[in-house]
């Protein structure tokens, strides 16, 4: 099952169930899809509605740090139930180990040994890791390697 097909079954069971927050990421979620797809006159993959996914989410994350910041208890709690639907639709997430052994891979294949090769590497690792991690803390781990 397609995650576009995926997201408007999970919509339907929430209008069903009257499950307010969850219908409301739903379909702010899908409202972000077909506004990607429009603007972009596309049909977008399960890679497209993920990266869209990806997105919202550090949008989220952003968003929950400053209504921290400001004091807005009521606002983070409901950034934080949109960020809870949202993380459902992302692909299991790389473990640390899994990642040394991508790094180990990456490194061997491309033969990096400076900042200079920081671009064959990320090139290496990003279609394997997409949405499996965090590709900020990927990039560090990289740099630090290569400083290493």
């Amino acid at each position: 099952m397609s995650l576009k097909v995926r997201i408007a079954t999970h919509m339907k069971e929430a209008m069903r169930a009257k499950d307010r927050p969850r219908l409301e990421a739903v379909r702010l979620l899908r409202a972000a899809i077909q506004r990607r797809e429009i603007d972009e006159r596309i049909e977008l993959d399960d890679d497209g509605v993920l990266s869209v996914i990806q997105k919202m989410i550090k949008q989220g994350h952003d968003a929950v740090e400053l209504f921290e910041k400001g004091n807005r208890d009521d606002l983070v709690s409901k950034e934080t139930e949109m960020l809870r639907v949202l993380e459902v639709y992302l692909p299991a997430q790389l473990s640390k180990p899994e990642i040394e052994a991508l790094l180990d891979s990456a490194f061997a294949e491309t033969g990096a040994t400076s900042h200079r090769d920081m671009g064959k590497v990320m090139s290496w690792l990003k279609p394997k890791i997409s949405g499996r991690a965090d590709m900020g803390l990927v990039s560090i781990a990289v740099k630090q390697r290569l400083t290493s």
